[in-house]
C-alpha cells in the first residue's frame, strides 16, 4: 500500500487556500450554469477563471491525458463526463460539475450537482438523498475512526432511501498529487479499514444511483453510466482530519451552517 502523506500545519493552511479558491469558483458558476448553456461553456468559463481571475491551475487539464478543466456528467453519466459543445443543458437534467485546482503546489477537489429548470422530484429526491450521503460520511471523520465507518454511514444513508453506492469509483487521499493514499470507499463496515489520524487529507464524493450500482464505461474511455440508464448523482468535498473531528476545505458559503 502508498505510504499516506500526513499534512504539516503549514501545508493545511496552502491546501485551505485551494479549498477556498475553489468554491469560489462554484459560487461563481451559480450564476452561470442554466438552461441552454453547453457543457463546453461550463469547462471554457471555469478555465478561464481559475486561471485568470484566481491566479491557479485547473489540475484536471493534462492529467492521465484529459484535455479538460472539469467533468460534466448529465443525468446517468455517473462520472468523467467529458465536455462537449453539442452537449446543451435542457431544463429536467441534474448534472454534476466535478473540478479540482491546483495553487501553490496543492491541490483541492470538489463537486457539486446543478438542478436545470423543473427537475422531477424523483430527480431532486436523489440529488438531495447523495448530499445528506456525503455529509453522513464527513462527519464520522475524527482521529480513532476508521475508512470503514465513513463508509458504513453513507452506504445506510443512502440503501435506507432505496437507492444504490457506486463501487468501482472511490474518494482518495489528496495533496500535492491529485490522488494519493488511501483510497477511501464509499461503502463498508464499521470499525473496519484504515484507522485516521490527524493531518491526512482526501476526497468523499458517493456516487449514488436511483437503481442498480453497475455501471459501464462508454467506447471514449472515460464516460461512466449507469448500466441500466437510471439517474445518478454525486457530491464532493476535500476533508482534512484535524486533532478533534474534520474540517471541510472546500466548503461554500452556503454549507456554513452545516458545521455550526
Amino acid at each position: 500500500m502508498a505510504e499516506i502523506v500526513l499534512k504539516t500545519l503549514e501545508e493545511l493552511n496552502v491546501m485551505r487556500e485551494s479549498g477556498r479558491l475553489l468554491a469560489s469558483v462554484f459560487a461563481y458558476l451559480d450564476k452561470q450554469i442554466t438552461i441552454g448553456i453547453s457543457t463546453m461553456e461550463i469547462n471554457d468559463l471555469v478555465e478561464r477563471y481559475i486561471v485568470d481571475q484566481l491566479g491557479a491551475r485547473p489540475a484536471s487539464k493534462g492529467q492521465y491525458g484529459y484535455q479538460y478543466a472539469l467533468n460534466t456528467s448529465v443525468n446517468s453519466v455517473v462520472c468523467h463526463g467529458i465536455p462537449a459543445d453539442t452537449q446543451i443543458l435542457k431544463s429536467g437534467d441534474i448534472v454534476n460539475v466535478d473540478i479540482t485546482l491546483e495553487q501553490g503546489g496543492f491541490i483541492a477537489d470538489s463537486s457539486k450537482m446543478y438542478l436545470i429548470g423543473e427537475v422531477l422530484p424523483l430527480a431532486k429526491r436523489l440529488v438531495d438523498t447523495a448530499y445528506e450521503a456525503m455529509w453522513e460520511g464527513i462527519r464520522v471523520v475524527k482521529p480513532g475512526a476508521t475508512l470503514g465507518d465513513v463508509g458504513h454511514a453513507i452506504q445506510n444513508h443512502a440503501e435506507k432511501q432505496g437507492y444504490s453506492i457506486v463501487r468501482e469509483y472511490c474518494g482518495h487521499g489528496i495533496g500535492r498529487e491529485m490522488h494519493e493514499a488511501p483510497e477511501v470507499l464509499h461503502y463498508g463496515l464499521q470499525g473496519k479499514g484504515l484507522v485516521l489520524q490527524e493531518g491526512m487529507t482526501f476526497t468523499v464524493e458517493p456516487m449514488v444511483n436511483q437503481g442498480k450500482a453497475k455501471v459501464k464505461v462508454k467506447n471514449d474511455g472515460w464516460t461512466v453510466v449507469t448500466s441500466d440508464k437510471k439517474l445518478s448523482a454525486q457530491w464532493e468535498h476535500t476533508i482534512a482530519v484535524t486533532s478533534n473531528g474534520y474540517e471541510v476545505l472546500t466548503l461554500r458559503a452556503e454549507e456554513i451552517i452545516l458545521i455550526t
